[in-house]
Order: C-alpha cells, then sequence, then structure tokens
C-alpha cells in the first residue's frame, strides 16, 4: 500500500520584464490608411465591383484589426501584457500604445499611495494596552509580482501594514520614565525606521516598496489612560522635588562656606542646624515665607 503524504508546491515567483509593444501614433496613421482605402474602394463599387469590393474588405478587415490594439498610458502608470495566461512583460512607455489585439493586458499604477491604518489596540512589552495607527507611502515596484504574485494586492498592503505595526507595538514599551530603553513615545526616527524595514520585508513579495511610514496615533487605551496620567504626574512631582532640594542644598552650602570665608558670624553647630533649616524651609517651600523677629537667642 503506498501511502499519499501531503506535497507542499512553493510560490512561483515572477519578475517585471519590457514588453513587445508598439507606438500608437505609428498604428494611428495605419488606421487612417485604411479609412482613406475603404472609401477609394467605396468609390470603385460602380465602375470596377471586384476591384472596389476587395479594396473596402480588406480596409475594413485592417480597420477592424488595428483599432482593437490601441490602449494609453499617463505617467507612472503601466500595462502588464499576457498571452493566454502566459506574462509576456509590461509595457511603461507613456501616451498612445497599441499591441497585437490577441494580447491581454491590465492597467497598473505604480504611483505612491498613502495609507492610514485603523487605530489598533496593542499591548506593548510590558502589557499595558495602547492605541496605535500609521500612515505608510507605499508604491508598487515590481507589476508582475503585484499582479501574479498575490491574489490581491491592495488588499495584502492592508493586512501587512496591521502586522506590522502590531510588531512593533508589542517590541517596545509605550514609555520609559528612567528614560534608559527605547520607547514607542520617545524614539519616533527609531521605531518608524524599524517598522520600515518591516514593512520593506513582508511587502517584498507583492513587488512593493515603502518610501515613507510613521505614526499618526499612539496613546494609552482609555481604561488605564487615566491611572498613568496620573503616575506621569506623580512622577513628574517627584522629578520637580529632587531637583529642587538639590538646588537648595547647594544654595545652603554657598552659603555657609561665604559666612565663614569672610568671617560675618560665628556659628555653632546648634546654630549651624538653625540656619540651615531656616534656608531650606524658605528655598523648598511652596508658599511665601514669614519672617519672624528673633528679639532674644537661640538659647532663650
Amino acid at each position: 500500500m503506498v501511502e499519499s503524504g501531503s506535497r507542499n508546491t512553493a510560490l512561483t515567483l515572477s519578475s517585471e520584464r519590457a514588453a513587445g509593444t508598439f507606438s500608437g501614433y505609428v498604428m494611428l496613421v495605419v488606421l487612417l490608411a485604411a479609412v482613406g482605402a475603404g472609401l477609394w474602394g467605396a468609390s470603385l463599387l460602380n465602375d470596377a465591383p471586384r476591384l472596389g469590393g476587395g479594396v473596402l474588405t480588406v480596409a475594413i478587415v485592417v480597420f477592424l484589426f488595428v483599432s482593437c490594439g490601441f490602449y494609453m498610458l499617463q505617467p507612472n502608470q503601466a500595462m502588464a501584457i499576457t498571452l493566454f495566461g502566459s506574462y509576456q512583460g509590461t509595457d511603461r512607455n507613456t501616451g498612445l500604445r497599441w499591441l497585437l489585439p490577441w494580447l491581454g493586458h491590465k492597467k497598473v499604477s505604480v504611483r505612491a499611495n498613502n495609507m492610514i491604518s485603523e487605530r489598533l489596540k496593542v499591548n506593548d512589552l510590558r502589557g499595558n494596552p495602547i492605541e496605535i495607527a500609521a500612515q505608510v507611502v507605499w508604491r508598487v515596484t515590481d507589476t508582475a509580482q503585484a499582479l501574479f504574485d498575490i491574489d490581491d494586492y491592495k488588499a495584502f498592503v492592508v493586512v501587512q501594514i496591521e502586522a506590522a505595526v502590531r510588531t512593533i507595538g508589542a517590541r517596545y514599551p509605550y514609555d520609559d520614565y528612567e528614560h534608559q530603553e527605547i520607547t514607542l513615545r520617545g524614539n519616533h526616527d527609531q521605531v518608524g525606521a524599524e517598522l520600515r524595514e518591516e514593512l520593506l520585508a513582508r511587502l517584498k513579495v507583492a513587488g512593493i516598496t515603502v518610501d515613507e511610514c510613521g505614526f499618526t496615533h499612539l496613546a494609552y487605551a482609555p481604561e488605564i489612560a487615566g491611572a498613568m496620567l496620573r503616575r506621569q504626574q506623580a512622577q513628574a512631582v517627584v522629578a520637580a522635588r529632587q531637583t529642587l532640594v538639590a538646588g537648595a542644598v547647594g544654595m545652603v552650602e554657598m552659603a555657609l562656606a561665604l559666612l565663614s570665608e569672610k568671617n560675618v558670624v560665628e556659628l555653632d553647630d546648634e546654630r549651624r542646624a538653625a540656619m540651615v533649616s531656616n534656608l531650606m524651609v524658605v528655598l523648598c517651600g511652596e508658599r511665601d515665607t514669614q519672617p519672624v523677629v528673633n528679639t532674644g537667642t537661640l538659647y532663650q
């Protein structure tokens, strides 16, 4: 008994090449000549029916044959040519063109396309749900791959952009308050370049390149946005306090050093501690200080 195993057939990769087409303006002259010959043949039908009929018949056949092969290409458009399903090449010459009537053809735009993805909810590297959307500028570079290697290359681009955005969004944290890691919010250029490399690798099979990409929307998901905002505010307050205390300590040290250097006043340990306490209150307090006049001494 012979067991039949599953056979995986690899994708047949296509590659764009130039097609053999003709200038439509030359064939337009032939078409006009056929019209003129037909009119001349029609004028001969009364005097020379056999000659006139033959000329008219040939003129009609030539007219129908030539008129079926015209097509026009605008700048940054291409025409893929096929013969009974077999790829024959791509014409990128602009203007009026002509090809044999039995050849199939399909027009493909190679212009730049701008796309903004939908807002996707993704868990970042630390598991926090975030909302993310990207803007991508893409274009077709290989018409054969776009038409014959992918069923619908425009739908393929949409799906691959979504997959790439999810991959990059899960690869990095949204933010790092210690500024020691690459983050989605703080490293736009680096993360955008990595997103472009991810898209190029995914869209290569479709003959599509990416000229530019970047994030258009990046935020915490609504269910945790409030908590993360309070966390940011608290960390900002702590950081501000640390800076304020560090500056106040430096000013107190400078004040004590100048008093000792210029012999303005002799301070023992207790008076030095009192002065440090008063200066720290004045420098670190959030409200205006109220001076108190001491008419006695520190020891009474």
